[in-house]
C-alpha cells in the first residue's frame, strides 16, 4: 500500500477515530486504526473496540499502490500532529507502515489487515425513520441522566422506545429520569437500549442527513462520509411511565437564569442544597455536616400558599435546566419528599429529593 493524503485531512480522521481504540491493551488490533487505499483513490479507515466502531470514507488522496494495512491509531496521531501542513505518504514495507514527509520518516509495526474486526453489514437491516435533528437534540437533551458504571447494564444507556404515535427517549440513573417524547407515525413498535458511550459519540459525529438500521445486536447510523455502529445493551428497561408523576398539585413557572445563577452560588459550598419555596420568594441554602454555609434567594411569585421545603442534589437540576431553551422552565411538586418534575415542553426530568 502507498497512498498520499494532506496532514490536515488524516489528523481529522485520526481525531474522529480516537475514542473507538483499545487503549489500555496495545496488544490487541483494535487498538490500530485499519486503513484501505483502492485504485479509485478512495480510502477507507476503521476503528473499533468491538463495542462501538467508526467508518469513515475519504476521496481526497492519492493512491500509487492500492492495499490495506493497520497501525496504532494514537501513535500516528502523535506522529501527524507534528508534521508540517502539507502531503504524507504512508507506505506498508514487509510489517511496517512508513510515515512520510520530506526529511522526517517514522515507522510504527503493523498486524494483518486481513484479521481486523468486521463491521455489521447494513444491506437488507430494518430501518428506523427520525429526523437527524430531533434524534441529536433528544439523546442530548437525556445523556446527563444515563449512569456509567451502574451494575444494572440496562441503565448504562438511554432507551430509544419506539411506539406508533410517538418516540421516548429515556434515561436514568436511580436518583433521576429524563424523557422527551417526540411525535411519529409508523406501524412498528421497538425498544433499543443505546450504551452511554455511543450516545455521546452519536452527538459529536452526526449533525444532520443521516440512516438509522439496527439488528438484535447492534445500532448503525450512515451518513455521506461517516458508518457508526454500536452493540446494543441487552436487557429490560424499567418501566418509565410508573416512576413519572400522573398529576402534580404545585406547578410553579420559573426564571431559568436565575434558578442557575442561585444555585451555583450554593455550590461553592455544597454540591447539595434545601429550597425553600413560599409565595414569593425561593430560598437556597447549601447541605452541608462541615461549618461551610451559603445562602440566597431569589424574588419570585411562586402561587403557592403555603412554605414547602425540598432537598436535592444540584447536579440534576444543573443538567436539566442546561438542556433547556426558554427562559422558563415548569416545576411541578406533590410532597417535599415525593420526586418532583422539571419540564420544557415534552421534555421533563423527575428528580428524586434529599430526605432531611
Amino acid at each position: 500500500m502507498l497512498f498520499q493524503i494532506e496532514k490536515t485531512v488524516l489528523e481529522n480522521i485520526l481525531i474522529h477515530s480516537q475514542p473507538f481504540l483499545e487503549k489500555k491493551d496495545l496488544s490487541q488490533i483494535t487498538s490500530h486504526i485499519y486503513f484501505e487505499a483502492t485504485a479509485s483513490n478512495t480510502l477507507t479507515v476503521k476503528a473499533t473496540d468491538f463495542e462501538i466502531g467508526l467508518l469513515i470514507e475519504s476521496d481526497q488522496i492519492t493512491v500509487t499502490e492500492p492495499g490495506m494495512a493497520t497501525v496504532n491509531g494514537k501513535k500516528l496521531l502523535d506522529i501527524v500532529r507534528i508534521l508540517s501542513n502539507g502531503n504524507i505518504e504512508l507506505k506498508s514495507i514487509d510489517n511496517m507502515l512508513d510515515i512520510s514527509q520530506g526529511h522526517s520518516d517514522f515507522r510504527l509495526p503493523m498486524f494483518n489487515a486481513q484479521e481486523y474486526p468486521h463491521f455489521p453489514e447494513i444491506e437488507n437491516k430494518p430501518n428506523i425513520k427520525i429526523d437527524s435533528t430531533l434524534l441529536i437534540d433528544s439523546l442530548k437533551k437525556i445523556t446527563p441522566a444515563a449512569d456509567t458504571n451502574n451494575p444494572k447494564f440496562e441503565l448504562n444507556g438511554a432507551l430509544i422506545d419506539i411506539k406508533k404515535e410517538q418516540i421516548n427517549f429515556v434515561a436514568t440513573d436511580t436518583r433521576r429520569l429524563a424523557i422527551i417524547t417526540i411525535p411519529q407515525s409508523g406501524d412498528d413498535e421497538l425498544a433499543l437500549i443505546i450504551p452511554k458511550k455511543a450516545i455521546v459519540e452519536i452527538q459529536k459525529i452526526f449533525t444532520s442527513n443521516i440512516e438509522i438500521y439496527y439488528d438484535a445486536i447492534h445500532l448503525m447510523i450512515k451518513s455521506d462520509q461517516f458508518i457508526f455502529f454500536t452493540k446494543l445493551i441487552n436487557g429490560k428497561f424499567p418501566d418509565y411511565n410508573r416512576i413519572i408523576p400522573s398529576s402534580t398539585n404545585y406547578n410553579l413557572k420559573l426564571p431559568k437564569a436565575d434558578f442557575i445563577e442561585a444555585i451555583k452560588q450554593i455550590t461553592t459550598i455544597s454540591n447539595d442544597l434545601k429550597l425553600t419555596l413560599d409565595p414569593n420568594r425561593i430560598h437556597f441554602e447549601s447541605l452541608s455536616d462541615e461549618n461551610n454555609r451559603a445562602t440566597t434567594e431569589i424574588e419570585v411569585e411562586t402561587g403557592i400558599k403555603e412554605t414547602i421545603v425540598l432537598a436535592v442534589n444540584s447536579r440534576y437540576i444543573l443538567d436539566c435546566l442546561g438542556q433547556i431553551h426558554e427562559n422558563t422552565f415548569s416545576l411541578g411538586l406533590n410532597e417535599p419528599n415525593l420526586p418532583f418534575l422539571l419540564q420544557e415542553g415534552s421534555f421533563k426530568t423527575i428528580v428524586m429529593p434529599i430526605v432531611i
